[in-house]
């Protein structure tokens, strides 16, 4: 399978609540990057210097393997993701700088996109009929019985 990249937006998403409350009259803090679809990531990684644009808090860390070896990423406030008309919320992880912001398995999954290996592209998951479906195989209301 070949290299996919995929432009994504994403907006401070707090800034964006505190637009709705009226609080803050500037537009929120957005970019709209290029990322690799990888799905050997696992989340939302993003380099530094869109991390600064966006002027995302750092609320934590996290320990990531990598082709590398192990590492401790920072782990950032959630962001306001679209890519292709669909949307999600999904916290951030910061890969250093000269690595590609990484567009990985949790937002994949959020979105519903798949990877098309044939034709070297994300799309919509077929198995859907091209909308975003949320699957829920455990919320009935006999859980645990």
């Amino acid at each position: 399978m070949g290299v996919i990249i995929v432009k994504i937006k994403v907006a401070n998403l707090k800034d964006i609540h505190l637009e709705q409350a009226g609080v803050r009259k500037e537009q929120p803090r957005h970019a709209e990057v290029d990322a690799l679809v990888d799905t050997g990531a696992t989340r939302l990684c993003l380099k530094p210097s869109v991390i600064r644009t966006l002027g995302l808090e750092q609320f934590g860390a996290v320990s990531s393997r990598t082709s590398n070896g192990s590492a401790i990423r920072a782990r950032y406030e959630a962001v306001f993701l679209e890519l292709m008309g669909r949307r999600e919320v999904v916290d951030v992880i910061e890969v250093p700088e000269e690595v590609p912001n990484l567009l990985g398995q949790i937002p994949l999954e959020a979105l519903d996109f798949v990877i098309d290996p044939k034709g070297q592209q994300l799309i919509p998951n077929p198995e859907h009929g091209g909308q975003q479906m949320n699957e829920e195989y455990r919320c009935e209301s006999n859980f645990g019985s």
